[in-house]
């Protein structure tokens, strides 16, 4: 996320040789508007993926205003003193980023500490990750995945500000060796060259993704890279990675070089601003259509696959889009700028969204207890009440007084007037600050407990009974044949296929006489391999049970295969699946809904119907059941095969 303030100088014209003379980057609110766009739509795909399924494109958006105005800073520092503080940069990036940064660390550990104590030692790693701004190299060699979504991850969001914080420390760098011999006249020289590295990571990144299913290294070893020794994820690199997201930084840093508002006021182009205004409008356009369409995940038969055209060439689209609406509204005539993304509302937002990008997720998490899990609207404008109330409290009482120097100054006046506290305050803050000394010592020593998914699923992965295969890339595993020699074997009395969500109340469906083979990141074709194998020994008796669907799209052509071995089979059980927020729920159960009209054999067990308005039935994700939902799910199978 981009949160560099701009600083409300007035512009003080042409650059002039005295030191403390030249130009200054003036206070635009279009940019504060156009942050305010990208952080509403980053909070609408972290609410609900479906209702922007592309809203993650706002933090590249971010990294572009980032590096224009780090970059544009620079320059006019350097045009105006002779020279680059880099001290003087660090210390204002501190100023503005660790004072809230801090705020979410501590009240994320005491909430934890007081509310959810299981999960305090899995947030060990994001904390130092946090706090040294490296949240996106922890996340790509852990494996925490940012679409993962059965987890509790209440400071994922920090890989952004990771990414932005590390080009903090490095840029500034860059720019103090380029520019000390380099003249205002070329520097559209530098911007080619910029522009040039990122294509190059453009190509880069292009190379290093792979199209097809993702899955665990020993079933799609292609979908992963070797970093010192690790296997990681290729999706998790490209998209985490400092050096494949720098597109757009770069290219933010390459529109500075050539549009930069003190020089725009004197030239020919700061007469007229209505050419610029309908590139501007194409370019929040041409954002609003990606955000719309862009995803980073799909899901197919075949199972979840990354989004190729996000990697190959859609971030850098992305960002030449934002650098259009950049180049509007930083113009002096611009009435996009100055009327639409400059609005007062827009302002007061963007002015905000480095606090609003912070708090919402933990509030989001701290309500749902899952990051895949999708909010309804009532429950989202109450989230977001509560995130306003919070951004807004730090903003006023944390953030700005520690930016603008004023709390050091308040603290100076206190200490010359020999200020101290009395009465019970002194016990009163006391107390307070024990609390979050209690909950990072209980974090220092917590234990790593799995995640409660995650954890019944290994659980319960002893009480299924496999095939042997040998697995080739998803949807190709190869079933051995069956010899017709092979002698007489048992008929198993009720046999269930299904993937994790079976596999969760595996040994429950197994103490009750149900031999169940179910796996995690099952797809329909799967299923039916397996049970054709079955056919083929003998082994089916009267009763199947299939609960399939859960982890990507089917097709009529695949349930079709499912049913092919099982026309001798008396009683087939199909279960409708549940996943909340999911594109492709309604249509599988449709397909699952129509097979009785097909399969006489067939009967529907609506699992989704079920369950509905159960909430206390699920593990914090909404679509494995918990304990009390295994026994419902139990419950339900067991009557549908007359037990």
């Amino acid at each position: 996320m981009s949160y560099q303030e701009n600083t409300s100088a007035p512009n003080r014209g042409t650059p002039s040789s005295g030191i403390g003379r030249g130009p200054v980057v003036p206070y635009v609110p279009g940019l504060d508007g156009l942050r305010a766009l990208a952080v509403i739509a980053v909070i609408t795909y972290h609410a609900n993926r479906e209702w922007l399924a592309g809203g993650f494109l706002g933090v590249e958006v971010f990294f572009v205003i980032s590096g224009y105005l780090i970059t544009l800073l620079l320059i006019a520092e350097r045009e105006r003193a002779g020279t680059v503080s880099l001290g003087n940069f660090w210390v204002r990036r501190a100023r503005r980023l660790l004072p809230a940064l801090f705020t979410l660390l501590i009240g994320t550990i005491t909430y934890c500490a007081m509310f959810n104590s299981d999960r305090l030692g899995r947030l060990r790693g994001d904390v130092v990750g946090g706090i040294f701004y490296v949240s996106n190299w922890f996340q790509v060699w852990t494996g925490s995945s940012y679409t993962s979504s059965a987890e509790f991850a209440p400071l994922r969001h920090l890989w952004s500000l990771a990414v932005e914080e590390q080009f903090y420390i490095i840029w500034p760098i860059v720019m103090f060796v380029l520019l000390r011999n380099l003249r205002s006249r070329t520097l559209p020289v530098l911007g080619i060259f910029f522009t040039a590295l990122a294509a190059g990571i453009g190509v880069y990144s292009a190379i290093i993704f792979h199209s097809g299913p993702i899955d665990t290294f020993a079933k799609t070893p292609d979908q992963f890279m070797s970093l010192f020794g690790r296997h990681v994820l290729r999706t998790d690199f490209l998209y985490l990675g400092t050096l494949t997201r720098a597109s757009g930084l770069l290219l933010g840093a390459a529109l500075a070089t050539a549009w930069r508002p003190w020089a725009i006021r004197r030239s020919r182009a700061g007469g007229n601003a209505n050419g610029l205004d309908l590139l501007g409008l194409v370019g929040l356009g041409a954002l609003a259509y990606m955000c719309w369409q862009f995803r980073e995940t799909v899901v197919t038969e075949a199972g979840t696959e990354g989004y190729a055209l996000l990697y190959r060439g859609g971030l850098i689209l992305v960002a030449l889009a934002t650098m259009l609406v950049i180049a509007t509204v930083t113009h002096p005539r611009s009435r996009l700028g100055k009327y639409v993304i400059g609005s007062p509302i827009l302002v007061w937002v963007g002015k905000r969204s480095y606090g609003l990008y912070l708090y919402h997720w933990i509030v989001f998490q701290a309500f749902r207890k899952s990051a895949g899990m999708p909010l309804e609207p009532r429950e989202f404008v109450a989230l977001m009440a509560i995130t306003v109330v919070i951004t807004e409290a730090s903003y006023r009482f944390i953030e700005t007084p520690i930016r603008t120097g004023r709390a050091l100054a308040s603290y100076r006046a206190w200490r010359q007037r020999s200020g101290g506290v009395r009465g019970p305050l002194p016990v009163v803050l006391a107390t307070l600050a024990l609390v979050p000394v209690f909950a990072v010592v209980s974090m220092a020593g917590a234990r790593v407990m799995p995640e409660d998914v995650a954890g019944n699923l290994d659980d319960n992965t002893g009480a299924v009974v496999t095939i042997p295969t040998t697995t080739l890339p998803i949807g190709t595993t190869t079933i051995p044949a069956v010899t017709t020699t092979a002698p007489p074997v048992a008929k198993f009395d009720v046999f269930a296929v299904g993937d994790s969500v079976m596999l969760g109340s595996a040994r429950k469906l197994s103490s009750y006489g149900i031999t169940v083979d179910a796996a995690k990141n099952r797809q329909v074709t799967a299923g039916s391999q397996i049970l054709d194998y079955r056919m083929k020994t003998g082994e089916l008796g009267n009763f199947v049970v299939i609960h399939l669907g859960t982890n990507g799209r089917g097709s009529v052509s695949s349930y079709g295969d499912l049913m092919r071995p099982l026309s001798k089979v008396p009683h087939v059980i199909v279960l409708t699946v549940n996943v909340p927020g999911s594109a492709y729920t309604d249509k599988n159960n449709e397909i699952i809904s129509a097979l009785p009209l097909q399969y006489p054999n067939v009967t529907i067990l609506d699992w989704k119907a079920l369950s509905k308005g159960h909430k206390d039935w699920f593990a914090s994700d909404g679509i494995h059941p918990n304990a009390a939902g295994q026994d419902q799910y139990v419950g339900f199978i067991l009557k549908a095969v007359g037990r």
